[in-house]
């Protein structure tokens, strides 16, 4: 697999970015963030994901580890491929959608043009519990308490609970308690 391309940016299409590596023009479908960083450098390395179908072989680039990485978690996600999953890494900073899978926030998928009802509420379901083990920072004020509520359950879950028996064992402790008091009072309900 072709993980990661430096090179000269040569062109920018409509079909994508073309990159210049050792004489070899690489077209890639990028994500904008890819494009912006390669638009007006010199050279530029490009994170990228070789797709293989039985008629083609396509590369799709992005600008860090973390856009590819949600891309490939994304195309484990029945009924949605290399574009749909392009078309979502390019609307928002991977660890947004991470913490949208999170807090099962479909209204957030349904938003990108090409993915309807069904397929958001399937991307939620299906990376929920993927995702539930990844530490989500603090948005905002008020939005800590939930981010605190979902560091006390991937803590739960690293210690072996699926998400949900740790929202059910979380469900009776202290909301006001830090995250590691939550946990210690699941664990204490629990035995």
């Amino acid at each position: 697999m072709i993980a990661r391309l430096r090179g000269k940016p040569a062109a920018n299409t409509p079909e994508g970015l073309v990159l210049d590596v050792g004489g070899v023009g690489y077209l890639v479908a990028a994500t904008p963030s890819a494009v912006r960083r390669a638009k007006n450098a010199d050279e530029v390395t490009v994170e990228t994901y070789l797709h293989v179908r039985e008629d083609a072989l396509q590369l799709y680039g992005f600008a860090e580890r973390a856009e590819r990485e949600l891309f490939v978690q994304l195309l484990s996600v029945n009924g949605v491929g290399p574009k749909v999953a392009l078309a979502i890494v390019s609307g928002s900073p991977a660890d947004e959608l991470r913490r949208a899978i999170v807090r099962e926030d479909a209204a957030r998928f349904t938003a990108i043009p090409g993915i309807g009802k069904k397929t958001a509420e399937r991307i939620v379901l299906e990376l929920k519990e993927k995702m539930a083990t990844v530490v989500v920072a603090p948005a905002g004020g008020d939005d800590v308490d939930v981010d605190e509520h979902v560091v006390a359950r991937a803590a739960l879950v690293e210690l072996g609970y699926s998400v949900a028996d740790a929202e059910r064992a979380l469900a009776g402790t202290d909301r006001d308690a830090s995250p590691e008091e939550r946990v210690r009072q699941a664990l204490r309900r629990a035995a």
